[in-house]
């Protein structure tokens, strides 16, 4: 799959005004015309792998400042914002957002930082930040992909395949061997509240039986994550979160992030992937990881020279709560929605135990998007005890998605389900699941004739 053309003006705007040049002065170092880097700086020219390096070498650039030095995440982030009811009179095209990043990335980013801070549903302007919304937002600007934790998570997984088949026993080992810490598993009697325990006076890594073998596989894994400590390290700087607990969401997702790269190395994934035709539960079994993981690992795909497709994904519970959101590179609207539309098939997952479900989305502006989607159990349940379950959402363009296994037999250009945002961003007239109107719109009321819905509304 080729790799999406570079833009990024504003970073070497950022650059060049750093090093105190003017246009002139910097392209005569690059040896451009004037001309050629004030459309580069506009956004109206890609960074060429030839640009790139001459930049590394002349002004100590370091490219893969790049994957999170877009502000607000982006064109496609700005947008997903933008379609806030809030800004639906305004009518602000790709265009519109491609020349005001172009010409004005520090207020790009102020918006879509003010933006997020109030909650991105009327939250009041002096409402406490939320850590969880500065931690995806700093997630969204890398695209869910950090190429360092990926580098030495591989070589980690390497090194351990070379000591023995068995991944766990070899991380097992290894944290006897390097770390000083046996790995013992508990009875739940002893460890009732708990799924994982650190007790560093008795140098135990202590697990719960209730833990299934892609838990434990995950929990050695993340314990191993202090091996990249330099590299996790270096994010959680560079995210310069002022609140601690959103420091210790971003370091803890990060943590999480090594050890799925552990447990799914990314080449040796990603050939899996294409191999498969992305099939979710083969992938489970050849790496030994759960439904959740794999589904979140193939929203981290992007390594230059080496993309696999660009996923989405979606946790969310029965009564609509979402609680984990990766866009990765898809750009997806259904990620940052309002709300979720009930038409989305997401929900019959509770339904219907480990079987994937699937279905083609027709959304408002046009795009088309195929998902799949499984019911997953949290560990720990307990007989008795209270049975949580969430349903994971994968989802990728549907003109990506003819090499899917899950898409074989599906007409990807056939009828395909309206869906919205959630009831208050859609605003299709004739919805008979609609449950209030959207917002930003006048409510339209007549005692003499009754539609599909009860709630009229002004169109267009």
């Amino acid at each position: 799959m080729a790799d999406p053309k570079l833009f990024a003006g504003h970073a070497v705007r950022r650059l060049r005004r750093g090093a105190g040049l003017t246009q002139a002065a910097m392209a005569e170092t690059l040896g451009l015309s004037p001309s050629y880097l004030n459309l580069v700086e506009r956004n109206q020219r890609p960074l060429s792998a030839t640009l790139l390096l001459r930049l590394a070498e002349s002004f100590d650039f370091d490219p893969r400042t790049l994957a999170a030095s877009e502000p607000g995440g982006g064109a496609d982030a700005i947008r997903r914002r933008l379609a806030d009811p809030l800004f639906a009179d305004l009518e602000i095209d790709r265009a519109e957002v491609e020349e005001w990043l172009a010409g004005a990335p520090g207020g790009a980013e102020a918006f879509a930082r003010a933006f997020d801070r109030a909650g991105k549903g009327g939250a009041a302007p002096d409402a406490a930040p939320d850590p969880a919304a500065a931690v995806r937002h700093e997630v969204e600007r890398w695209r869910n992909h950090f190429a360092d934790l990926d580098a030495a998570a591989e070589a980690l997984a390497d090194e351990l395949r070379l000591g023995a088949g068995d991944l766990y026993g070899a991380m097992a080992e290894r944290l006897r061997v390097k770390h000083q810490l046996s790995v013992r598993i508990l009875p739940v009697e002893v460890m009732p509240d708990r799924l994982k325990r650190l007790d560093l006076h008795a140098r135990q890594l202590q697990l719960s039986e209730l833990l299934d073998s892609a838990s434990r596989s995950f929990a050695l894994a993340q314990q191993l994550a202090g091996e990249a400590r330099g590299e996790i390290d270096a994010l959680v700087r560079g995210a310069a979160h002022a609140d601690r607990t959103a420091e210790r969401l971003f370091r803890r997702h990060l943590t999480g992030y090594f050890a799925a790269a552990v447990m799914m190395p990314y080449a040796r994934f990603l050939r899996a992937c294409e191999g498969t035709g992305y099939d979710t539960e083969l992938l489970q079994r050849r790496f030994g990881a759960g439904f959740e993981q794999v589904a979140h690992r193939l929203t981290t795909l992007q390594r230059v020279g080496a993309r696999g497709l660009p996923f989405f994904m979606i946790r969310t519970d029965r009564a609509g709560q979402v609680s984990k959101r990766y866009a990765g590179a898809s750009a997806s609207p259904l990620v940052e929605g309002l709300g979720l539309c009930p038409l989305w098939n997401l929900f019959e997952a509770f339904a219907r135990p480990s079987e994937l479900v699937t279905q083609l989305l027709g959304l408002e502006d046009g795009s088309r998007w195929f998902t799949l989607a499984r019911s997953v159990q949290p560990q720990g349940t307990r007989a008795g005890g209270v049975r949580a379950r969430f349903a994971v959402g994968l989802g990728l363009a549907a003109g990506e998605a003819g090499t899917l296994a899950a898409a074989r037999g599906v007409d990807l250009g056939g009828n395909a389900t309206p869906v919205g945002l959630g009831c208050r961003a859609c605003t299709r007239l004739d919805c008979p699941q609609r449950s209030a109107p959207p917002a930003g719109r006048a409510v339209i009321l007549n005692e003499r004739e009754m539609g599909l819905t009860p709630w009229g509304f002004a169109g267009d």
